[in-house]
């Protein structure tokens, strides 16, 4: 579990964040503002959104700076299209067009990315947990196959979260969050800069007993990235990541149980002591040669490892994996081109022990896993003439997933995947502040090790090693996003016909594997943003999202839906006031809930959450802020583990977040 690091992890943090800035802190120009958000970063980020012929936004700290930041759902609550339901502690459920659907888990259908690196291990899933978002200077959120520009192909897409820099951020931030159940968490960052050389790192740490039983968790977390200007056309950028995540597991309920008592743990959960410990160091650099008209980054990565995972079973994983890639871009007039790739690597010792009450029993399963994952991919722009841009690209990838057996009834196996992605868009841009956008284009998603090498049913088997098969899709988006006066929109339609999409159900003795190629799906919906801002003391901002995701013909399910995704999800916030003093009450709002088996036999009731945030500037340079949710305590059913036939006693179902209030305060100097 790297216990050195863990030890000297705060050490080296501290003196990273620190020391450079002690010395350069007379040279700090003030800074009137205390949220980390450098406007070049998220300017660029914008202008490349700008150039996306399909659905795509920013997501700046500031937009949840006020807010405690736990997870992913705090910070991408209003970006349209993403679903995101809290389970407990940092766990979430993120889906993006249906991705991962029914994937209660770890992550699958996305490639999530810190500062341009995917964190995706090699067989192309993660865990989301090891992106830290309160260090964030912005996220960009890629739906869909306009993720092409990361090398993404899966029907989901991509999320990139990036951090500050020296340059962008110089001087000390810190934050100090309390609230309800026990939570603390803090954080302090520091950036300097010379002509040459810059400098940027955060520490932050938190503990929190959670919102039900037995469902403690604690992080210490760790980042710096340091840059160097070589000369006028190459610079380097050095990245290091450190996570220690201990996360306790309190189980799914029954319908009763969820909407009666939801604070309390599953009788298996406290048995096994079940939990999930993540230690992870990742090291990455990206190289750049800029010669104005042709640009090319080059870099690489490395990523280590260690889950220990007590469920069923003890789940004991080490991994290391490594890979590279490279991005060249050409602009010069009315054509732009991309042309990149990326390779990923990766060894898992993978062991299943006996749970002794959390504890390694006797070994029951021993593999070594190997994987591998490239992508080549390219993008052509043309623009005919200054309003209208056409873009033709594609994504070509290819890997493979090994394991040899140790110890286990089932075999050593080896599966080889490919495929070619095709996408070609249109954007139609009549005036500078409206863009119309149209695409239709193909993914492809590989199953990874826990579809392809089924473990996790009772008993493990291995029959299923050549049933999996890469789940594919055609899609089809239309929108538009711009702003005009005091309204800004963000608006897209699509519909993916699906061709084997890997889909999840809870096993049991008769039913082992946990993993299946559906025939035919359909997914559709709409993602819609919408901001009125008629002052500057007031604005609106809403997103609403509808899913429609079902079965096609299906011999078992008929034309049935899709499990876990309800399908209508719209969010608001009205912003009254300014930075001095303003509040901001939100609601949530499911008008009915998703089902929770194939069957469509049991579906689970709407609900609305009444949250509010509020913040106060105190002095110059230092914020406070309180976090409201969940205001009337309101009992509801947030999340499913979808089963073939639900029951209301199956235990598959998790409660929302209770009432829980936070408060903190930040400062930059």
């Amino acid at each position: 579990m790297i216990p050195h690091a863990y030890r000297a992890a705060p050490l080296l943090a501290l003196a990273f964040s620190l020391v450079p800035v002690a010395a350069h802190a007379a040279e700090a120009e003030a800074d009137p503002t205390i949220i980390v958000t450098a406007p070049e970063l998220t300017n660029d980020a914008e202008a490349r959104v700008a150039k996306t012929a399909g659905g795509a936004d920013v997501v700046s700290h500031q937009d949840y700076a006020d807010k405690s930041i736990v997870s992913l759902r705090d910070t991408l609550a209003f970006s349209p299209g993403v679903y995101l339901q809290p389970r407990y502690g940092q766990e979430v459920r993120i889906s993006i067009r249906g991705s991962g659907l029914s994937r209660g888990f770890h992550m699958r259908g996305l490639t999530l990315l810190q500062d341009g690196v995917p964190i995706n291990l090699a067989d192309d899933n993660g865990d989301f947990q090891e992106l830290e978002p309160i260090f964030f200077d912005h996220l960009e959120v890629y739906r869909g196959a306009n993720a092409l520009r990361f090398g993404s192909g899966t029907l989901g897409g991509a999320v990139n979260g990036v951090t500050p820099t020296g340059r962008t951020a110089e001087g000390f931030y810190l934050r100090g969050d309390v609230g309800s159940f026990d939570s603390y968490r803090g954080l302090v960052s520091a950036g300097v800069a010379s002509e040459r050389v810059d400098a940027w790192a955060a520490v932050s740490a938190d503990t929190s007993s959670g919102n039900r039983d037995h469902v403690n968790r604690r992080s210490f977390r760790f980042h710096g990235n340091v840059g160097l200007k070589l000369s006028d056309v190459v610079s380097t950028r050095f990245h290091a990541s450190y996570n220690d995540l201990r996360q306790e597991i309190p189980g799914a309920l029954t319908f009763d149980q969820a909407l009666t008592t939801p604070r309390v743990a599953s009788a298996a959960a406290v048995a096994g002591d079940q939990a999930r410990d993540i230690v992870s160091l990742r090291l990455q650099n990206r190289t750049t040669f800029d010669w104005g008209a042709f640009k090319l980054d080059v870099g690489g990565f490395v990523n280590a490892k260690s889950l220990y995972h007590p469920i069923f079973q003890v789940i004991d994983q080490d991994s290391l994996d490594l890979g590279g890639f490279f991005r060249a871009d050409y602009a010069a007039g009315p054509l732009e081109a991309t042309l990149g790739g990326e390779l990923r690597r990766g060894s898992t010792d993978a062991r299943q022990y006996v749970n002794v009450a959390g504890r390694r029993g006797a070994l029951v399963f021993d593999v070594d896993q190997t994987a591998r994952t490239a992508n080549i991919y390219g993008e052509v722009r043309v623009r005919p003439v200054e309003q209208l841009t056409l873009i033709a690209g594609g994504v070509s990838a290819d890997g493979f997933r090994k394991r040899r057996v140790n110890v286990s009834t089932s075999r050593d196996g080896r599966i080889e995947f490919d495929s070619f992605s095709p996408k070609a868009g249109v954007l139609f841009e009549p005036n500078e502040n409206v863009q119309f956008v149209a695409n239709y284009s193909r993914s492809a998603e590989f199953p990874g090790f826990g579809e392809v090498f089924q473990t996790i049913g009772t008993p493990p088997i291995s029959q299923v090693v050549l049933a999996i098969r890469p789940q594919r899709a055609w899609t089809a988006e239309v929108g538009t996003r711009g702003k005009t006066g005091i309204v800004s929109w963000d608006l897209a339609l699509y519909r993916s016909t699906l061709k084997g999409e890997l889909l999840q159900f809870t096993t049991n003795v008769s039913i082992p594997a946990a993993t299946f190629n559906a025939d035919r799906t359909l997914h559709q919906g709409i993602e819609a943003a919408l901001e009125i801002a008629p002052t500057d003391w007031l604005r609106l901002r809403q997103v609403f999202t509808y899913s429609d995701f079902r079965f096609r013909g299906d011999a078992s399910y008929g034309d049935n839906r899709l499990p876990v995704v309800p399908k209508h999800v719209y969010r608001v916030e009205v912003r009254i006031g300014s930075d001095a003093l303003h509040i901001a009450p939100n609601v949530e709002w499911v008008p009915n809930g998703p089902y929770a088996d194939y069957r469509n036999l049991v579906q689970t009731p709407g609900y609305a959450l009444l949250g509010v945030t509020g913040g106060a500037r105190i002095a110059e340079g230092i914020d406070a802020f309180v976090d409201v949710r969940n205001v009337t305590g309101k009992k509801a059913i947030g999340d499913i583990s979808a089963v073939i036939a639900a029951m209301p006693s199956s235990a598959i179902f998790y409660p929302v977040e209770r009432r829980a209030v936070s408060a903190g305060i930040r400062s930059r100097f």
